[in-house]
C-alpha cells in the first residue's frame, strides 16, 4: 500500500463523489487544498477528534495545504449533528473563541502548525460575521426546505414531535458556505458531518462551479455504535495525563480494540487481522489493548511516558496497589482543589469539589474532607484507584 491508497482507504468512510475521481487528481501531481472544521462547544480535543486529525496529519505530510478552522462562527447556530433533541444553550462568539485558546497546542500533538507546509489556523466567524441580509439571502435560495428536512436526525425528531430549532436548521448553510469563502477543494470530517459537507460540495457547484470533495472518517464507536466521546461521558482528553489516558483507553469495551489500531495507530492492517484473530481464538483481549493504548499514549506523549502508564496500570489497577513510584509533578497552588485540576486529576473546579464531597480524594491515603486541605511537596494525591500523581519537593 502506497501513500495515496493508505490515504484514500484506512479510517475512510466514504468519498464524494468517488475515490476513483480523488484519487485520479491525486495521481496527477496536483496539490489540494482542504479542512477540517471544529466547533468549540467544549475546552477539549479528544480521542474521537484524533481519528481526523490524525487523517489531516496524512494530507499536511504529501505536502498538501491544510486549513485548522474553528467554528467560532457556525458554533454561535448550533450543531445538531448526532443531538436528538434542540439545544438548550447556544454559545455566544466570545464564549467560542475561549474554549478554544488551547486548541491549537492540542492538535499540534498531531499535526505540524510550523515547519516547510504548515497547517493554517482560521476562525469562520471573520467571515460569517460580516454576512449582510443579502448575503444570508444568496446562500439560502440555492437550497430547498425539502432538502434539508430531509435529513436523517430531523426526520427523528419529527417522529418524536421533538422541536428543530430554526437556529440550528440554518447550521448547514454557514458550514457550507466555508468551503466557499475558503475556496478548498476538499473537506475532511466525522461521518455524522456528512449532511453538513455534501451541503458545502452543493454550494461550491452553485456559487462556484467547483466540484469539492468531501472525506468521511468514522466515529470512533464500539460494537453498538456508541460514540465515544464527550456527549457520551467517556471523553478521553488529548491532553489527559499519560497515566490517565492510559487507564481511561484500558476501560473501554474490547470491541474498540480494532478500531483503536485502525484509527489511532500506524499498525500495519496485516498485524491488525493477526491481533483480531488472536482474540477470537481466545487471547486475553487486555493484551492488545495494553498495545493499543500504549501506541496511543506514546502518540500524544512520549514512548517513556507510555511505558511509565503502562507500568504504573499494571501496578494499581491489576495488582489493586498505589504505587510507590507515580508520576511526579509541579504545581503553582498547593490548594487541594486547585492541585486536582492543575493536574489534571479533575477537568474543573467544580469537578474537584465534587470528588472531594464525595471521599474520592485522598492524600498519602488518607481521605481529604475539607476544600481549605493544602498539600505538601512528597505527598501522594490519588483519585479512585486509577488517577494519582506526587506532588514535588
Amino acid at each position: 500500500m502506497d501513500k495515496i491508497d493508505e490515504l484514500l482507504t484506512r479510517g475512510v468512510d466514504k468519498i464524494y463523489p468517488s475515490k476513483e475521481a480523488l484519487e485520479k487528481v491525486l495521481r496527477s501531481g496536483k496539490k489540494l487544498k482542504l479542512y477540517q472544521g471544529f466547533d468549540p462547544t467544549g475546552t477539549q480535543l479528544h480521542i474521537g477528534h484524533m481519528v481526523a486529525i490524525r487523517k489531516l496529519r496524512q494530507w499536511q505530510d504529501l505536502g498538501h495545504e491544510v486549513i485548522f478552522l474553528v467554528g467560532d462562527g457556525t458554533g454561535q447556530a448550533g450543531d445538531p449533528s448526532g443531538k436528538t433533541t434542540a439545544r438548550e444553550k447556544f454559545f455566544s462568539r466570545d464564549e467560542l473563541r475561549a474554549n478554544a485558546k488551547d486548541y491549537i497546542m492540542q492538535a499540534g500533538k498531531i499535526v505540524s502548525f510550523d515547519g516547510e507546509n504548515p497547517v493554517k489556523i482560521l476562525y469562520n466567524g471573520d467571515w460569517l460575521n460580516e454576512l449582510k441580509l443579502v448575503d444570508v439571502l444568496n446562500i439560502a435560495q440555492n437550497f430547498t426546505v425539502q432538502q434539508m428536512i430531509e435529513r436523517d436526525l430531523y426526520q427523528e425528531r419529527i417522529k418524536k414531535g421533538e422541536p428543530i430549532n430554526l437556529r440550528e436548521f440554518l447550521y448547514p448553510l454557514l458550514q457550507g458556505y466555508d468551503s466557499v469563502a475558503m475556496n478548498v477543494d476538499l473537506e475532511l470530517g466525522g461521518t455524522d458531518q456528512t449532511f453538513n459537507m455534501l451541503a458545502g460540495r452543493h454550494l461550491m457547484q452553485a456559487m462556484k462551479g467547483k466540484d469539492k470533495f468531501v472525506m468521511t472518517v468514522p466515529l470512533l464507536a464500539n460494537s453498538k455504535g456508541i460514540k465515544i466521546g464527550k456527549s457520551e461521558g467517556n471523553v478521553i482528553a488529548l491532553t489527559d495525563l499519560a497515566h490517565d489516558m492510559f487507564g481511561k483507553i484500558m476501560s473501554l469495551g474490547d470491541d474498540v480494540i480494532g478500531s483503536l489500531f485502525t484509527l489511532l495507530t500506524d499498525l500495519p492492517p496485516a498485524e491488525i487481522k493477526e491481533v483480531e484473530t488472536k482474540i477470537k481464538d481466545g487471547q486475553n483481549p487486555m493484551d492488545f489493548k495494553k498495545q493499543a493504548a500504549t501506541l496511543i499514549v506514546a502518540q500524544l506523549h512520549s514512548p517513556s511516558a507510555a511505558d511509565a502508564a503502562q507500568k504504573h496500570f499494571e501496578s494499581t489497577v491489576q495488582a489493586g496497589n498505589l504505587s510507590s513510584d507515580p508520576v511526579t509533578v509541579t504545581v503553582s497552588s498547593y490548594n487541594i482543589v486547585d492541585v486536582l485540576v492543575e493536574t489534571g486529576l479533575a477537568s474543573s473546579k467544580s469537578e474537584a469539589k465534587r470528588l472531594i464531597d464525595q471521599g474520592g480524594v485522598k492524600v498519602d491515603n488518607s481521605p481529604v474532607t475539607s476544600l481549605q486541605f493544602t498539600v505538601t511537596g512528597g505527598s501522594v494525591i490519588s483519585v479512585g484507584n486509577r488517577k494519582f500523581v506526587k506532588i514535588s519537593n
